[in-house]
């Protein structure tokens, strides 16, 4: 286990949001995640930093990180996957490519962390995680128990899991059951992915992706479109112009900047459509 004092966190968010914490701790194998959770009941858990808004600038609280540590991918059957929770999912596309395995090519422009990925139900354009996760295991910290469970009981929803309900389950590993295809037709599509989403995402800023959950019968960036708030900001926090589902940090924006300009957007929404909105980022 790496463990750091006065841990800076500044770049464990994508929003570049400055934070810091008093303790960070860096686990590489599972007994490090029993010894951690057995000590600590209050904790902080960050995966790739990409789905959450920090809203203090230092926290007391022990952070857990899961960011370029316990991190392993292996392939252990002609088309199945055992991937550790802080692998990067454009890494495990990554392996699939290179095993002409299909079924990731979506993942790889999505910054997350396999933990994370399964916690959200992570997915674009009709395709999610869990159609292609076979097993997850995980540590059950009211229980210390480590224990395994299959997809069929992990109750899927847009968006939502029973990890994302359970915050005391914390993922250690999952299974992922893939299937063989083309390399180059695998590639392909992989690039063409990625083309798309950079066409249309702010990838030039710091941001921390799609803010709120899509409304039934609504898209999110078109209803901002519609109230005119693209280009609204808040301190360093701007509604993105190239996309109005996105948040992005200018220059210093801090957490409060971000999050009163999600209350701007979800009282105009709300006023004019009748909508309540739903965050998707996590709020630390």
């Amino acid at each position: 286990m790496r463990v750091y004092h006065n841990f800076e966190l500044t770049n464990y968010n994508s929003y570049k949001i400055k934070a810091s914490c008093k303790i960070a701790y860096f686990p590489e194998n599972e007994d490090d995640i029993i010894d951690f959770f057995l000590k600590n009941k209050n904790y902080i858990l960050l995966g790739s930093g990409h789905n959450i808004i920090f809203s203090k600038n230092y926290y007391d609280t022990p952070v857990i990180i899961f960011n370029g540590n316990f991190s392993q991918i292996n392939k252990i059957g002609p088309t199945r996957l055992e991937v550790e929770a802080g692998a990067m999912m454009w890494d495990v596309a990554t392996v699939a490519l290179e095993n002409s395995l299909t079924g990731l090519e979506v993942f790889w422009d999505i910054p997350s962390t396999m933990g994370g990925a399964v916690v959200m139900n992570a997915g674009a354009s009709g395709e999610e995680i869990k159609d292609v996760l076979s097993t997850v295991r995980y540590f059950d910290v009211s229980e210390n128990t480590i224990n395994e469970i299959y997809k069929e009981d992990i109750l899927f929803e847009y968006r939502n899991s029973f990890f994302q309900k359970n915050t005391d389950k914390i993922i250690i590993k999952a299974w992922l059951e893939l299937n063989k295809g083309n390399q180059k037709l695998i590639h392909e599509k992989m690039n063409n992915i990625k083309a798309q989403r950079w066409a249309k995402q702010p990838k030039e800023y710091p941001n921390g992706g799609s803010v709120f959950k899509r409304p039934a019968g609504y898209y999110v960036g078109s209803i901002i479109d519609e109230l005119g708030l693209k280009g609204t900001a808040i301190g360093g926090a701007k509604i993105s112009e190239k996309h109005g589902g996105f948040i992005i940090n200018t220059g210093n924006a801090t957490g409060k900047n971000i999050i009163d300009l999600i209350q701007l957007i979800q009282n105009k929404v709300k006023e004019n459509f009748g909508i309540e909105l739903e965050v998707e980022q996590r709020i630390i």
